[in-house]
């Protein structure tokens, strides 16, 4: 079976700093009354730096593709896949789980690009919302499927660690193109399979 492999396109991306950055958490802990004489505190403006840097950068990867030889054309989900990212409205964590499907045409994902693909939009500030609709229009551009879906549950800390502090609420977001969407069986299908 030959594969095809498209290189992923980045977004420009500036340098990271991490001088610059650790510098700056250093600046913003000591402005919010912490002080960092301590040992154990000394090195975090460094740590924050590094951590902030890390979740921000996605791992590189190739778009492995295949042709859909055997004319496969039921619902291939990977269910579960791992979700963090931070909201950009206040840069804490969000944790979850994103459910990714489609209905293949002429070629066929190779199933942990699924996966990369949630990670590399999940690296930067994001919203539930658009993280949701950027998997989906990404597959829907790359693969030209018959149909997309893509349901994302995560717990926002910024929701359960402050203001309203909503302990274990979930939020739930939810993208479906093309067959996903205008067909009522298969819709209900995908939605089903989501749930376990």
């Amino acid at each position: 079976m030959k594969s095809s492999a498209l290189r992923v396109v980045r977004e420009p991306v500036s340098t990271v700093d991490l001088d610059a950055a650790e510098q700056a958490a250093g600046d913003f802990l000591r402005a919010l009354g912490v002080s960092l004489e301590s040992e154990s505190l000394r090195g975090t403006p460094g740590r924050m730096a590094r951590a902030y840097a890390e979740l921000f950068s996605p791992r590189p990867f190739d778009l492995t593709t295949f042709p859909n030889d055997e004319g496969y054309d039921e619902l291939v989900l990977a269910r579960g896949i791992p979700v963090r990212s931070v909201c950009e409205h206040h840069l804490l964590p969000f944790v979850g789980v994103a459910h990714v499907g489609y209905l293949p045409g002429d070629r066929i994902l190779g199933l942990s690009k699924l996966a990369r693909i949630v990670e590399h939009f999940a690296c930067r500030p994001q919203v539930q919302e658009r993280l949701t609709k950027q998997v989906a229009d990404w597959l829907d551009d790359h693969l030209s499927p018959k149909g997309v879906g893509v349901v994302v549950e995560a717990e926002h800390s910024c929701m359960t660690l402050r203001g309203v502090q909503a302990a274990g609420a979930k939020t739930v977001t939810s993208t479906l193109l093309g067959t996903l969407r205008s067909d009522n069986r298969s819709r209900e299908e995908f939605l089903a399979l989501t749930r376990g």
